[in-house]
C-alpha cells in the first residue's frame, strides 16, 4: 500500500510541476502588452521576457540531467521547485522590466532543474508494465499547462493585473515541494560518486546561447547568421569534447551505440520542429485572414492541447500493451497528414475544417510524444536516466526553436519584413503555406527516423 500511496503522490508531483512550467510560460505571453505599458517597455525588452526563460532551460537541462545522476534526482528536483517558486513570488514584486528579465533567467534555471528529473523520477519509481500510462499522465499535464495558459492567464490580467500570474506560482510549487517532501521515498542517484562535467557543461552553455541568440536575430543582418554558425561549430566542439573524457556531461556512447536512443532524440527533434510553429501561423491566419478576435482565435487554438491532453494518458497505456516506437510512428504520420492538410489551409477553408486539422494534429501528437519518451527512458542504463531526461527535454526547446528559425527565414525571404496586414494577406498566405510544407517534410524525416528503431534491442554503452 505504501508503495502505492508513493507512487500516486510522486505522479502528483511531477504533475503539478508539469502543469505550472508551461502554464507560466504560455500565460506569460499574455500578460506581455500589460506589462509593457506599466514598464514602457520596448518591444525587444517584452520579447526579451520570454526568451530568457527559454535560454536559460535549453542551457542548464543537460547538466541538470547529470547533476541529477550524481548528486540525487529528488534533491535536484526539490531544489529547482524553491528557486522556481521564490522567484515567482519575486516576480509579482518586480520594479522594472530589467528585473524581469535577470529573474526570468533564474525562473528558468529552476525550470530547468525540475524539467531534466521528473521523467527519470517517473521511470524510476514506475514497474515497465505501468511506466506508458504514468509518462502519458505526466505528458497531459504538460499541454493542460499550455492550453490553460492563455485562457486563464487573461482572466487574472484581466481581473487583478499581471502581477497575478506569478503568485500563482507560491501556491502550487508550495504544494508541490511539500508533498514531495512529506512522500518521496529514498533517493534516485545512480552515478553517485562520478565527477561533474564542468568544461562540457559550459561549452555547451555557450553553443547554445549563441545559437539561441542568433535564431532569434535571423532578420537584423548577417552577424545574427555569424552567432547560428558559431553555436553550430560550438554544438559540434562540445560533442568532440564529451567523446574523449570519462565522465562527460552528455555520454556520446549513447548517441553513438544506442542506436534506438539516438533515433528516438532525433524524431522528437524532428517532430517538435515539425509541430511547434503551427499554432503561430494559425493564430496570425485565423485573426488577419479569416478575422477573429485574439479571445476567439486563443479558444479555437486550444482543440489542440486539449486533444493531447485528453488522449496523453491512453496513448501511454497503448505504448505498455504495444511497441511503444510504433504507437509513436502511428502519432508522426497522423502529424504529418495534418501538416499536409493544414498547408492547404486558404481564406475560403471552412471552420470545420480548420477544427478538424486541429484535432487531427492533437491526437497525432498525443500518439507520439509520451511513447516515444517511453522508448527514450527506457532504452538507457538507470546511471544515464538524468542525461536521458534532460535530453529528451533539450530535443524539444530545440526543436521549437528550429521551427521559428525556420518561420523567421520564409517570412525574410516571402513578406521582406512587411507587417501582417490585409494587404500582405496573400504573401502570408504563401509564407504559411511553405513553410506548413517545409515542417511536414520535416516530420517525414521523423518517420525515418522512428522506423529505424523497430528491430533490434539497445546496445548499452
Amino acid at each position: 500500500m505504501q508503495n502505492a500511496i508513493s507512487r500516486r503522490a510522486t505522479l502528483f508531483v511531477v504533475c503539478v510541476a508539469h502543469f505550472l512550467m508551461p502554464f507560466m510560460m504560455s500565460a506569460v505571453g499574455v500578460s506581455l502588452p500589460v506589462m509593457g505599458r506599466e514598464f514602457d517597455a520596448s518591444a525587444m525588452q517584452l520579447g526579451l521576457v520570454e526568451t530568457t526563460y527559454v535560454l536559460s532551460a535549453s542551457i542548464f537541462l543537460l547538466a541538470m540531467g547529470r547533476l541529477g545522476d550524481i548528486h540525487g534526482r529528488r534533491r535536484v528536483f526539490q531544489y529547482g521547485l524553491i528557486l522556481f517558486t521564490l522567484v515567482g513570488g519575486m516576480l509579482s514584486q518586480a520594479w522594472s522590466i530589467e528585473s524581469i528579465i535577470g529573474l526570468r533567467f533564474l525562473q528558468g534555471m529552476g525550470g530547468s532543474m525540475v524539467m531534466a528529473t521528473t521523467m527519470a523520477i517517473v521511470v524510476s519509481v514506475f514497474p515497465p508494465e505501468e511506466r506508458g500510462r504514468a509518462l502519458g499522465i505526466a505528458v497531459a499535464s504538460v499541454y493542460a499547462g499550455i492550453s490553460c495558459g492563455p485562457f486563464f492567464g487573461g482572466m487574472l490580467v484581466s481581473a487583478f493585473g499581471w502581477r497575478s500570474i506569478f503568485y500563482l506560482c507560491i501556491p502550487f510549487g508550495t504544494v508541490a515541494y511539500l508533498v514531495s517532501l512529506a512522500k518521496f521515498r529514498g533517493e534516485w542517484a545512480d552515478a553517485k560518486g562520478e565527477l561533474f562535467d564542468w568544461q562540457g557543461s559550459l561549452l555547451y552553455a555557450g553553443a547554445i546561447l549563441l545559437l539561441i541568440s542568433g535564431a532569434s536575430n535571423l532578420d537584423q543582418g548577417l552577424w545574427a547568421w555569424g552567432l547560428v554558425g558559431l553555436g553550430v561549430t560550438g554544438l559540434i566542439l562540445f560533442l568532440l569534447f564529451e567523446a574523449r573524457i570519462e565522465y562527460p556531461v552528455l555520454n556520446v556512447g549513447l548517441l553513438r551505440r544506442n542506436r534506438i536512443f539516438a533515433l528516438s532524440n532525433l524524431a522528437a527533434l524532428f517532430n517538435y520542429a515539425a509541430t511547434f510553429g503551427v499554432t503561430f501561423f494559425l493564430s496570425l491566419y485565423l485573426q488577419y485572414v479569416k478575422g477573429m478576435s485574439p479571445q476567439q482565435a486563443g479558444t479555437l487554438l486550444i482543440v489542440q492541447p486539449i486533444m493531447q491532453a485528453f488522449l496523453s494518458p491512453f496513448c501511454g497505456r497503448l505504448a505498455d500493451r504495444y511497441p511503444a516506437a510504433r504507437v509513436a510512428t502511428v502519432g508522426m504520420l497522423l502529424c504529418a497528414s495534418g501538416l499536409g492538410v493544414a498547408a492547404n489551409l486558404t481564406e475560403a477553408s471552412s471552420m470545420a475544417m480548420i477544427i478538424a486539422t486541429l484535432a487531427f494534429l492533437g491526437v497525432g501528437f498525443a500518439l507520439f510524444s509520451s511513447p516515444n519518451v517511453s522508448v527514450i527512458m527506457g532504452s538507457v542504463p538507470p546511471r544515464y536516466l538524468g542525461i536521458a531526461s534532460g535530453l529528451s527535454s533539450s530535443m524539444r526547446t530545440l526543436g521549437m526553436m528550429t521551427s521559428m528559425t525556420i518561420i523567421t527565414i520564409i517570412f525574410s525571404i516571402l513578406m521582406g519584413g512587411d507587417p501582417v496586414t490585409v494587404e500582405t494577406q496573400g504573401a502570408f498566405l504563401a509564407s504559411m503555406r511553405t513553410a506548413l510544407l517545409v515542417f511536414c517534410g520535416l516530420c517525414v524525416v521523423g518517420i525515418f527516423c522512428s522506423v529505424g528503431r523497430f528491430k533490434g534491442e539497445p546496445e548499452m554503452p
